[in-house]
């Protein structure tokens, strides 16, 4: 394990803050395509129909 010294705090919250940041982003991304692709889908069958 790296020895981070006084700093581990420092460096440790950075590090989960920014893990968290990347997966709620992730997430979010996930669901707005999932929403766009339920709206296309609703879209198209309307053209279609």
């Amino acid at each position: 394990m790296i020895e981070l010294g006084k700093y581990a705090g420092a460096v440790l919250s950075a590090w989960g803050i920014s893990l968290g940041l990347l997966a709620g982003l992730t997430a979010q991304t996930l669901l707005a395509a999932s929403s766009a692709r339920k709206r296309l889908e609703q879209v198209e069958e309307r053209r279609r129909g």
